[in-house]
């Protein structure tokens, strides 16, 4: 497959579920057959997830049925999304089983109904707590453990359980010796331990496997998927010109000079992630935000000395991760 912005207008609109995707035969398979051996050896053996294709990780409430991002079965369809989404979810083998183990964390939750129990509750909180996809962590916080990026375990109860059950799975982590100063986790990871020991000779309560946004039924094309993962929120962020003026602000030496928004456009792809990863503000939120920055820096026509380009790179980062920051704290980036 060619280049998203070089497809044909055919390959654009072509609808997902006539791409022929599957999971047989493609990078994912040996990933799979890898993470049924840790099954194996976490003595999971009462409990099958099915897997199957979708737009996104997750497992439908009160299923065993792990979706997986599509766009991870080929490598072209996975560098479409890093351009497009500016955030791959799984990049690569290590990353992919990260995301398993966190999804079987839920398939155990539903397959025997923790989250019923008093003590599970008493530990994650109920179920029934509002999920709301945008949530404002505390970074470094020792109650929580920290197993995927952007401090997920903060999220829900339901997420919490399962960040703490992928951290258990892990194999060759000793997580009480990693987790030994986190008081709050290790506890959380103790519990695990224990129900584990519990009920892994039971027969699940829940054997469901329906499949929610399966590959196969997708109507919706290449280009309408990705016009929908990457629309941005709307309004603006006061108080921008001030400080791109000020980060960009160099008297007007001879030399070769290249626009602002070239450079913010050129962080746009790698910087989402990482940001996510440390404070939690959601990639398509950062996307959007410099976009905004580009925006608002052409209207200025502010420009910059090529040899500055690493260091303004940094000073880019430093500030974008500030107003991250500010956001996740207080709904607003400037306060």
């Amino acid at each position: 497959m060619i280049p998203f912005e070089e497809a044909t207008t055919a390959a654009r609109r072509t609808p997902i579920r006539e791409l022929g995707l599957t999971i047989a035969g493609t990078v994912l398979e040996p990933v799979i057959a890898q993470f049924e051996k840790e099954l194996l050896r976490a003595r999971i053996t009462r409990v099958r997830p099915r897997y199957y294709l979708s737009t996104e990780w997750g497992v439908p409430e009160e299923t065993v049925a792990i979706a997986i991002p599509f766009y991870l079965v080929r490598p072209e369809l996975t560098l479409i999304h890093a351009e497009r989404a500016c955030h791959v979810e799984g990049a690569g083998p290590k990353e992919i089983l990260q995301y398993l183990r966190h999804e079987m964390g839920h398939v155990m939750n539903y397959a025997y109904r923790l989250h019923d129990r008093k003590d599970w509750s008493e530990r994650f909180g109920s179920m029934s707590r509002p999920y709301e996809e945008e949530y404002r962590p505390r970074p470094f916080s020792r109650e929580f453990v920290h197993h995927l990026p952007g401090w997920y375990a903060q999220k829900h109860p339901d997420e919490d359980w399962s960040e703490t059950f992928a951290v258990w799975m892990t194999p060759e982590l000793d997580w009480r010796k990693e987790y030994a100063k986190w008081p709050g986790a290790l506890r959380k990871l103790e519990y695990c331990d224990r129900v584990m020991l519990e009920i892994r000779e039971r027969d699940p309560i829940t054997t469901l496997a329906e499949l929610d946004g399966d590959v196969a039924t997708l109507s919706m094309s290449l280009e309408q998927f990705y016009q929908e993962a990457t629309s941005l929120p709307g309004g603006h962020v006061s108080g921008l010109d001030r400080m791109l003026s000020t980060l960009f602000a160099e008297s007007p030496e001879i030399g070769v000079r290249l626009a602002v928004s070239d450079l913010l456009r050129r962080v746009e792809r790698d910087l989402p992630g990482s940001v996510f990863h440390w404070t939690g503000h959601m990639p398509e939120r950062t996307r959007w935000l410099i976009e905004q920055m580009a925006e608002r820096a052409d209207a200025l026509a502010l420009t910059f000395r090529v040899e500055r380009e690493q260091e303004l790179t940094i000073a880019i980062t430093s500030l974008v991760t500030a107003l991250a920051m500010n956001w996740q704290q207080s709904g607003r980036y400037e306060t």
